[in-house]
């Protein structure tokens, strides 16, 4: 007679996932702290970065020896005889003098969005945003449009966090029916410059608000692509969208509510012509909704810092894609949890 086995309920998931500030805000500091920059600079002994960095001498070697457990550092050594480097990971996207940083992000969610997700209890229970308006601030994007070096240190944040996915889009999507494209919310211009070097038959615009139009011109000037790519100032609420074959918004749609995402993509179908496509990239949401955590993460953090924006799922951008007159819809992988849902008018 065979033993029955039976299965052993394990509370280890449960404790991770829980206690998982702990390693994230290890990190967060670690980057905020510009760690990761020195040590590409060079290896340091704990003492070096004692200095360094200003640390006291009670947590310097638990905080470091952390950072090894959690496989964001290396170490030869112990203590006092240990010298640390930057793992591969970090070496390549966490220092701040690399084109390829994504850390911007990171500092954001240390110095804004930590302290927020705290009052995630009370979003939910009100509805209400649980950032800067909840204690009289401006509007998230009102501030950083009033600041041009908050302006742009967002905008790098934001290019940094997405490059893989605008690059993999640029790469991957057929242009070849195409000659023209406009990247709406197309901040620093850096999906615009993506598909004008992958594509080189293709004519590019980014279009964003007048502030930040400097920065996108600035950045397609120094990727030497100002024949082919230009930036374009303007209001997607105000003004009709600029007319292009393809029409992309990457993490626009989601800033907004239902009435304010079928009005884009409206706007998107009557500024394309017939067979045009319009392609958004997010972190779409499974349609059973169950697979695609950091999406359905996302989508509470929009709700924790604005008045009705949401992700979604693909099953959803039908809906509003037929709605709005598209004839047909599809969805390509990008990296990590990012998808880009692609409509044909």
């Amino acid at each position: 007679m065979e033993a029955i086995i039976e299965k052993q309920v394990d509370p280890s998931r449960i404790m991770e996932v829980g206690m998982g500030f702990w390693a994230s805000k290890t990190l967060l500091t670690a980057v905020n702290m510009e760690l990761f920059t020195h040590l590409a600079e060079g290896n340091l002994s704990g003492e070096e970065i004692k200095s360094r960095l200003g640390l006291h001498d009670r947590a310097l070697y638990d905080f470091l020896d952390t950072l090894v457990a959690l496989g964001f550092l290396e170490r030869i050594g112990l203590k006092e005889t240990a010298v640390y480097r930057n793992a591969e990971d970090t070496e390549l996207f966490l220092d701040k003098n690399k084109p390829s940083y994504i850390g911007g992000m990171l500092e954001m969610s240390n110095n804004r969005l930590y302290p927020f997700w705290n009052d995630l209890e009370e979003c939910l229970r009100t509805g209400q945003p649980q950032n800067e308006t909840k204690t009289g601030g401006a509007p998230v994007f009102e501030m950083l449009y009033a600041d041009e070096q908050k302006l742009r240190e967002f905008l790098k944040a934001m290019g940094g966090i997405q490059m893989g996915n605008f690059t993999m889009f640029a790469e991957s999507f057929d242009f070849s029916r195409y000659s023209t494209h406009c990247d709406v919310g197309g901040a620093g211009g850096y999906l615009a410059c993506q598909v004008a070097i992958n594509n080189p038959h293709m004519n590019c615009m980014s279009y964003d608000l007048s502030p930040v139009e400097p920065v996108a011109t600035e950045n397609i000037h120094m990727m030497g692509l100002s024949r082919r790519v230009s930036a374009a100032s303007g209001d997607f609420f105000k003004e009709d969208l600029p007319e292009a074959d393809v029409i992309t918004m990457g993490n626009i749609l989601h800033d907004w509510g239902t009435e304010e995402k079928k009005m884009l993509i409206r706007k998107a179908y009557d500024a394309l012509p017939n067979g045009g496509a319009l392609v958004v990239i997010e972190n779409i949401i499974d349609d059973n909704r169950c697979e695609n955590a950091f999406g359905l993460m996302m989508s509470l953090n929009m709700n924790i810092e604005t008045p009705t924006g949401f992700d979604f799922s693909k099953a959803d951008f039908d809906n509003w894609a037929q709605e709005c007159g598209f004839s047909s819809t599809s969805v390509m992988k990008l990296t990590g949890p990012s998808s880009a849902v692609i409509a044909i008018k």
